[in-house]
């Protein structure tokens, strides 16, 4: 296994998923539903999301040459870098991304609370009575779980980090990505879903914003300055 492809991947996870969409999403629908279908739900979606990415960027290389691939990655680098800068200096406010999500989820949920009473009391009582007889595999299949994933895995599609993956694993061994990918969201969404809304409320977009673009920059550097197989 590749450490530098390991250690990329989960330094680049960490500080693009830390104050994301999906951290907060994951810290908002855990103050609001059971935390293990959650975090079960969120972080299958950014496992298979992050088996994706290093997939296509493992492929990259057999359709395009090597030479190009470690180009486009480096300029990715560069560009994700002043990218995140650009956002962490025009950042006014630390909490505007999460009060966004949390408006988004809340709309989501007035529109549930608006069917009938009845209706609503006779789902509570029937989910109540089959709770007992429900099979391990139909729990974890629940609408919460199927709600968890969804929304984070297709959050996460077209997300500047998905890109980075797969720019990553052009450059460097897959599997050390899938690794360092996999440990990076899976630190992330837990403290998310631990944390809740404390945790999401008390960190900075702003620096957060800054530590990735530099951090990007660094990849990029390294890319830059490195030869190419």
């Amino acid at each position: 296994m590749s450490l530098p492809g390991f250690t990329k991947s989960l330094a680049m996870t960490v500080v693009s998923e830390i104050g994301d969409k999906t951290f907060f999403t994951a810290a908002i629908l855990a103050m609001r539903h059971p935390r293990r279908l959650v975090l079960s739900g969120c972080l299958l979606a950014l496992i298979v999301m992050t088996i994706l990415s290093v997939a296509v960027g493992w492929a990259a290389p057999n359709l395009i040459s090597r030479k190009w691939t470690h180009h486009i990655t480096t300029l990715l680098f560069f560009g994700f870098g002043l990218w995140s800068l650009w956002d962490g200096f025009r950042e006014e406010g630390d909490a505007e991304e999460l009060d966004e999500v949390e408006k988004k989820l809340d709309a989501d949920w007035k529109g549930d609370s608006n069917a009938p009473k009845d209706i609503t009391k006779c789902r509570l009582i029937d989910d109540d009575s089959k709770k007992e007889r429900r099979p391990l595999v139909t729990k974890f299949l629940s609408p919460i779980f199927l709600k968890a994933f969804s929304i984070t895995f297709f959050g996460e599609w077209g997300d500047k980090s998905q890109l980075a993956t797969i720019g990553l694993a052009a450059d460097e061994n897959p599997f050390a990505v899938v690794l360092g990918g996999i440990l990076g969201q899976a630190l992330c969404t837990t403290a998310a879903v631990i944390g809740g809304r404390s945790l999401a409320s008390q960190i900075s977009e702003k620096i957060v914003a800054l530590s990735g673009g530099i951090l990007f920059i660094i990849f990029g550097l390294q890319s830059f300055l490195s030869n190419v197989d």
